[in-house]
């Protein structure tokens, strides 16, 4: 398997800096939680944004959906903050021929005890295992894009059925 992960930033890639008692997006993690991981799966790494999902626009997310459509692999992951995640799997519905599976993490990757490792190791299972369409896959759950809503409240995913 052949794998394209694109990365919005969001909380997965975070970088708290103590000092300013503030988080930053940095470099994207997926490619390292795979490599530490030990993956054997074949992967290219593509930045798009280093953003808070909450900052995301209208043309972000169609920068998204025209990377994402332009891409010669059928199965993509991407990484994206929490947010703003159910409005970006919208926008890039209808996309032919492609497994598309949303992910992300509550709290960075950097941090010990973060969901991140967990989530990009789901959502590497589920490409593989779903057919074409868009999906989120977060805390061991795999959604339909347009079936599901983050519960701010309870910290996680849920569906809207």
């Amino acid at each position: 398997m052949n794998l394209s992960i694109y990365t919005m930033g969001g909380t997965i890639d975070k970088v708290y800096f103590d000092d300013l008692s503030d988080y930053v997006v940095g470099e994207p993690q997926a490619g390292e939680i795979l490599k530490e991981a030990q993956a054997a799966i074949s992967f290219t790494v593509n930045e798009v944004l280093r953003k808070d999902s909450l900052h995301l626009t209208d043309e972000d997310r169609q920068l998204l959906r025209e990377r994402v459509a332009a891409d010669p692999e059928r199965f993509i992951l991407i990484t994206h903050g929490t947010d703003s995640m159910v409005q970006s799997a919208q926008v890039l519905k209808g996309i032919a021929d492609k497994v598309i599976v949303f992910t992300g993490a509550m709290s960075p990757a950097r941090f010990k005890g973060s969901d991140a490792s967990f989530n990009v190791g789901c959502a590497v299972g589920a490409v593989q295992s779903l057919p074409p369409g868009v999906y989120i896959c977060m805390s061991g759950q795999v959604f339909e894009a347009g079936t599901v809503r983050k519960n701010r409240a309870a910290g996680r995913f849920e569906s809207l059925g």
